[in-house]
């Protein structure tokens, strides 16, 4: 399947994985998040129009109105609906065609949609997560939560965070190859639209800041599933998940805010009519916020037990990240003030978002303060100054929908519509949220307050309202202008600077007919069939150029295989999601589960292993048809690839997996480190039994890393014999490594060394366990090289495969050499 049905068609939808596609799917999949939340938001300010509560909802009720709101306002609504931007627009604005795979952009998308599906689920399985959104250990374990509340609905939820970290992450390695290496002829990096450069920015920090996350929420998982004990003991869980959470948390607020950013400098130089002032500067601001976010973490801890001395270096590093922030909004206020500023609806919300974000930063130093955070942490305070902060963005991202609707829709709206929309917009939100700066002595994701503050809660609660219905004015706006808006020309704003309004709207499915350049130093769009066909000599890029023109490449724009892939994946999570009380009969039955496992008050239900069953061979058979599938996306012939020229596309995205991977395994091996140094180092109780598994298996792996090597030297060879039985020979190894490990694991099962029984015993199974599933990965890949190598006679025409495989299998190989000295020996 290549070619794509019309986009009437239902199908369409199902098949696509072209970039515009994918864009206007998560937009249109945001928005419905953004109506969950929002909806669960005006039911609990509901109940809280007086202080004794209305009787609306149960303490536990209102507790999962709050988590979930939370969840899918910061994680499916702000992200994606910058996702479904940088999706539609990116590629436009950096001269190529798609991104550099497109099913992997596919994938990300169902991923996303079957993530939301499962925690719209979990209301279902007996009530959502009801911790909060921040997850805060020990609260996030069923030891401490309500019992039928806190296994199979809230264990829905973590999976679904789980899952949309996955998507995060194929997207985020998606988009980092497509921007590095398929910019158009001429096109630097430092010339980049600045919402493309936030975008990039962006992306990096996902890069890292999810996979922190991700490791924290697989360690959360099997807690909840297979019944460790990370974050069931006092033994420093609390101090444990706050670091894994907020090495993520924060970076994720800046993460959520570049994009808006970036929609701001775009629409401030469009209709101020100038360029941004101070661009370079601001660009090396954003580059120095970006690495920054990832040195202020802590100031969330500040009233944990961590000493003082780190709480006011981490008080210097939140100051000194405010800095660049300065320097960017001087940036936007003297480009409004050296322009001609056209009040259209775009620049409204624009505008708006500045001033809103002003009034966050402002009451966020507070926060930063660490006398003053023993004092507002926990408040209304907080609540106040993130959604300042948070919301303020949101209010970016819809100046950007009113901005890009014309391209994207080919409608223009109606402006006055757009600006009654604004209106109703300013004064909800400051309704909404300024009255919690007022109430701030209120406890945050309580259900109840002081009679004394009621009525700034009525104000709140009236606000909540209003600003919902600015949205109903959003929709309808959007809806008449779909039905009955006028034709929009190409480019419907006098000053826009980037290549999207170069094209028609809404652009072509391979978005230019002729091949954009910037080798003049500006846009051009040049034919390459002339250059073939000139007669003269062609050298350079023009050679290249020519070349590609001849070859006439056809890129396929359709598949089914990762919708199956996301169907799959979200089946067999559905059915993890209620193995939880089998694992406590099973630990029960052993006769060593700790009093804190029993009674978590759900019955097995064998539809659960039933449904995880059903969803892995879905993903058996959806992977294996994605990895047969015949599918061509064709490497941009002329393109700016600084600094990455030196690898392809597909290389250059494993290198840029295995730097995720490496945050993932290190946050797994800094949870070791902690908690043994918690605990005292020489305290520690040593799990394995003797180091010689240990050893052999290094041994082993060490030996596995050889017989790959030989195995790219015969496919570049063409010895497909070789090729054949150095492929068999790595597989013959791996299965000898997990040989090993499951004797190790078996001598340790009957003495009674289950994971549950201690921190110690958690951390050396999860740990190395988690190596083992890499391993797995490993085999079932190798498997299907095999596989391929017999039928097909693969990778002896192009060898690179197989150097992709050696990469992750020399990968998985290095972990383990860590994890051997760490577990046997110290």
């Amino acid at each position: 399947m290549s070619d794509l049905p019309p986009m009437t068609s239902i199908k369409r939808w199902l098949v696509t994985t072209n970039h515009k596609d994918v864009g206007i799917l998560y937009l249109a999949t945001s928005m419905f998040f953004l109506l969950f939340g929002g909806i669960l938001a005006l039911v609990f300010r509901a109940h809280l129009w007086e202080a004794g509560g209305t009787g609306l909802l149960s303490g536990n009720q209102f507790n999962q109105a709050v988590s979930a709101h939370g969840l899918l306002m910061v994680f499916w609504f702000l992200s994606p609906i910058a996702s479904g931007f940088a999706n539609y627009f990116v590629p436009l604005q950096i001269g190529a065609k798609d991104l550099a795979f497109p099913r992997l952009n596919a994938l990300s998308y169902w991923f996303y949609l079957f993530s939301g599906i499962l925690i719209g689920l979990s209301f279902f399985q007996g009530g959502a997560f009801a911790g909060g959104w921040t997850m805060y250990a020990p609260l996030n374990v069923p030891t401490y939560t309500p019992a039928l509340e806190a296994t199979t609905g809230s264990n829905a939820t973590v999976l679904a965070l789980t899952l949309f970290v996955m998507s995060i992450t194929i997207g985020t390695v998606n988009f980092l190859v497509t921007m590095h290496r398929s910019r158009a002829e001429g096109l630097g990096l430092w010339n980049m639209p600045m919402f493309s450069w936030s975008w990039l920015l962006t992306v990096w920090m996902m890069l890292f800041a999810f996979a922190a996350l991700l490791a924290a929420l697989l360690l959360l998982s099997i807690d909840r599933i297979f019944l460790t004990q990370y974050f069931a003991t006092d033994q420093g869980s609390g101090l444990l998940w706050g670091h894994l959470f907020w090495f993520f948390g924060h970076p994720e607020v800046y993460i959520v805010f570049f994009p808006a950013l970036g929609i701001l400098f775009e629409t401030f130089q469009t209709f101020t009519g100038r360029r941004l002032v101070g661009r370079k500067w601001v660009i090396i601001a954003m580059v120095l916020v970006a690495v920054q976010s990832f040195l202020v973490w802590m100031h969330h801890m500040f009233l944990t037990t961590i000493n003082l001395e780190i709480k006011t270096l981490f008080m210097a590093t939140t100051i000194g990240i405010s800095l660049p922030f300065d320097l960017m909004v001087f940036a936007l206020i003297y480009t409004m003030v050296k322009g001609r500023v056209r009040f259209t609806t775009p620049f409204l919300f624009s505008l708006g978002a500045l001033v809103l974000f002003i009034l966050g930063g402002i009451t966020g130093v507070f926060l930063g303060a660490v006398v003053l955070d023993y004092e507002f942490r926990g408040t209304y305070w907080v609540v106040a100054h993130f959604h300042y902060v948070m919301v303020s963005g949101v209010t970016a991202l819809i100046a950007g929908l009113y901005y890009w609707w014309p391209k994207i829709t080919g409608k223009m709206y109606s402006e006055a519509l757009g600006k009654l929309n604004f209106a109703v917009y300013f004064i909800g939100f400051n309704m909404l949220y300024f009255p919690m700066f007022l109430a701030w002595e209120t406890p945050r994701r309580v259900f109840t307050y002081p009679e004394g503050t009621q009525l700034y809660h009525q104000v709140a609660t009236v606000g909540a309202f209003v600003l919902g219905s600015s949205f109903l004015i959003m929709f309808y706006t959007f809806a008449k202008s779909w039905v009955s808006g006028p034709e929009a020309p190409d480019n419907p704003w006098e000053f826009s600077r980037t290549a999207e309004w170069a094209i028609p709207s809404p652009p072509p499915l391979e978005n230019w007919t002729d091949r954009p350049s910037y080798a003049s130093g500006r846009l051009e769009f040049v034919d390459d069939s002339k250059t073939a066909t000139d007669g003269g000599v062609a050298t350079g890029h023009k050679a290249a150029a020519a070349t590609h023109a001849h070859e006439e490449e056809h890129a396929d724009h359709a598949s089914i295989w990762p919708l199956g892939i996301g169907l799959g994946t979200f089946v067999f999570f559905l059915g993890l999601s209620g193995i939880t009380p089998y694992m406590v009969e099973f630990a029960e039955g052993t006769g060593t589960a700790p009093d804190a496992l029993v009674g978590t008050g759900a019955e097995p239900n064998i539809m659960y292993p039933v449904i995880t069953a059903l969803g892995v061979a879905i993903l058996g058979v959806a992977l294996f048809k994605f990895g047969v599938e015949e599918f061509n996306v064709p490497e941009m012939a002329v393109a700016e690839r600084w600094p990455f020229g030196g690898v392809d596309n597909t290389k250059f995205g494993v290198w840029v997996f295995l730097a995720s991977d490496v945050v993932v395994f290190g946050a797994a091996i800094g949870a070791f480190v902690f908690m043994r140094l918690h605990m005292g180092w020489g305290e520690w109780t040593k799990v394995p039994f003797a180091s010689w598994p240990g050893l052999l298996n290094t041994y082993i792996l060490l030996t596995s890393s050889f017989t790959v090597i030989l195995a790219l030297v015969f496919a570049e060879r063409k010895n497909k014999k070789g090729l054949l039985a150095s492929m068999s020979a790595t597989l013959l190894l791996g299965l000898a490594f997990m040989s090993v490990k499951g004797f190790e694991y078996s001598v340790k099962f009957s003495h009674g060394d289950y994971w549950w029984k201690g921190i110690e015993y958690s951390i050396y199974f999860v740990t190395t366990g988690l190596h083992a599933l890499h391993v797995i990965l490993g085999l079932l890949i190798a498997v299907f090289m095999i596989y391929r190598i017999i039928s097909v006679d693969a990778y002896l025409e192009d060898h690179r495969p197989v150097e992709y495989f050696g990469l992750y299998w020399h990968f998985v190989d290095i972990v383990w050499v860590f994890l051997f000295p760490l577990f046997y020996l110290m």
